[in-house]
This record gives structure tokens, C-alpha cells and sequence, in this order.
């Protein structure tokens, strides 16, 4: 059974900084894409960023470009998000997403593309 696990979220002041994490069941985790998106409340789901399977490549949303980094070591099966220079905009629920796919990272950065979902973990930035 897959299990996608976020954690690492939290409260953090405006201009801070945040690491989320998500740990996945998926064997082997180097064969699947890995994203975060993000949904905030009364808004739609949307994409944050994407890495491919050995982190060679990653694409990221224009708002977050520059202040998040996404990473993963798949020795340890994890996913992570940095997020840095926080604002209260970013403030939403993160989902960390997998895909078995050969697929671009851009071509990964819709929602539909993905099977497998983590229960999403809450962020909140004050100002």
C-alpha cells in the first residue's frame, strides 16, 4: 500500500523559514516524480514544484521561485520542500504528490498527472 507522509509543517512568522518533509512508501522511490502543491482556503489546489526521479531536474512556480527548494534523497525515500522568505500568501494545506513517470518536470506540474497523495500538512505564515 502507498503512504505518502508529510510533516514539518507549522506556524512561522512573515520572512521565516520552513522545511516540510514527506516520506513515501513507493518502491523502488527512485523510479517516481515527486511535487508539492498546496491549497488554501476557498481556493483551488495548485502547483508549488516538481523534481524528477535522481533530483536532476526541478521546476517550481513562478510566485515561489527563489525562496522554496525542493529536494529529495532517495535513500531515505524523502521528499523535501525548503521554504524561506516566507509570506503570508503561502499560507495553505502542502500535499506532497508521487507518479511513476517519465515524464518532464513541467509536464508534471498538474495535479491530474499524479496518483499517489499525501494527507497534506497545514502551513500558516502570519504577518
Amino acid at each position: 500500500q502507498v503512504q505518502l507522509v508529510e510533516s514539518g509543517g507549522g506556524l512561522v512568522s512573515a520572512g521565516g523559514s520552513l522545511r516540510v518533509s514527506c516520506v513515501a512508501t513507493v518502491r523502488p522511490f527512485s523510479s517516481f516524480v515527486m511535487g508539492w502543491f498546496r491549497q488554501a482556503p476557498g481556493k483551488e489546489r495548485e502547483f508549488v514544484a516538481v523534481i524528477s526521479r535522481f533530483g536532476s531536474n526541478t521546476y517550481l512556480q513562478d510566485s515561489v521561485k527563489g525562496r522554496f527548494t525542493i529536494s529529495r534523497d532517495n535513500a531515505k525515500n524523502t521528499v523535501y520542500l525548503q521554504m524561506n522568505s516566507l509570506k503570508p500568501e503561502d499560507t495553505a494545506v502542502y500535499y506532497c504528490a508521487a507518479e511513476l513517470s517519465t515524464r518532464s518536470v513541467e509536464e508534471m506540474a498538474l495535479a491530474r498527472r499524479y496518483s499517489y497523495w499525501g494527507q497534506g500538512i497545514q502551513v500558516t505564515v502570519s504577518s
